[in-house]
């Protein structure tokens, strides 16, 4: 097995796992998996829409225009793009648990017409080239063992003029000590984090141009302090073992110590596909 088929592979098992899925979907409320902005609210799921909604409206009038979910989880922004917006969205994600949870929250949304649910991964992804005029992805790059295989797939996928917002937990640009970090690199069985100059460099050589790049760092310490907080007071209803929930704790007490020092960053990030 390929150092990329076995991340992939990693990151499924995790993820299609029972207590993942129990924590996230309770955590999450079952529709999102993703920062929160937490200026106006500590609710974790109204967070995590108003980041959708902050997203969205970078986009501009997006009605009938077909959009790629890379990474798309439970699917929740994917039926915020289509029933609030009209978009078209294609979820692509590795889970077939999280899949099959965002199809059965699609059909009672009634929006089975506009959403579809494909089982694949980003860094090679089941679409005919330009397929998509908007590439839209939260929290899930980090996860990709070859991060430049997901940008080639970008901007393979994408039509000219097309546009790619999304977000992702970076380690801050610059860092030169990266030992502080190990325990989430541990974490996610991958080397490293990327960084905006790392997205930058790559989109640019790919033929894409910055829009615009929104910095947030100070809400991924806020969201991931929430996380742990939420956890922790109700460990015992979601019936999580006590391994799992105080291995996540302290993973995302890593998360909170990172944005607190200055090593990690969280941006809304925009670009577009030049001609």
């Amino acid at each position: 097995m390929t150092e990329v088929a076995e991340g992939v592979a990693v990151a499924r098992d995790y993820y299609d796992s029972e207590e993942a899925d129990s924590f996230y979907s309770a955590i999450w409320g079952g529709e999102d998996i993703h920062v929160g902005l937490y200026d106006t609210t500590a609710d974790i799921r109204t967070a995590s829409k108003l980041t959708v909604d902050r997203m969205a409206s970078k986009l501009g009038a997006i009605s009938g225009r077909k959009v790629i979910d890379l990474g798309a989880g439970y699917g929740g922004a994917a039926r915020v793009l289509a029933e609030e917006h009209q978009a078209l969205v294609t979820c692509l994600n590795l889970s077939s648990v999280e899949n099959e949870r965002n199809r059965k929250l699609t059909e009672a949304a009634g929006l089975s017409e506009r959403i579809s649910v494909v089982d694949g991964s980003y860094d090679a992804m089941p679409f005919e080239d330009e397929s998509f005029d908007i590439a839209w992805s939260q929290d899930a790059i980090l996860h990709a063992p070859d991060r430049l295989a997901v940008m080639d797939e970008v901007a393979r996928v994408l039509k000219p003029g097309g546009l790619f917002v999304f977000t992702d937990p970076m380690q801050a640009d610059g860092l030169t000590d990266l030992s502080a970090l190990q325990p989430i690199y541990d974490r996610i069985h991958l080397p490293d984090l990327a960084s905006i100059g790392f997205y930058r460099t790559a989109l640019t050589e790919r033929g894409f141009e910055v829009v615009e790049i929104e910095e947030l760092t100070g809400q991924l310490g806020k969201h991931y302090a929430r996380v742990r907080e939420e956890l922790l007071s109700r460990k015992g209803e979601l019936g999580l073992p006590d391994a799992f929930a105080d291995r996540m704790a302290a993973g995302l007490s890593h998360w909170v110590e990172g944005a607190k020092a200055g090593q990690l960053s969280w941006a809304i990030m925009l670009y577009r596909k030049l001609a």
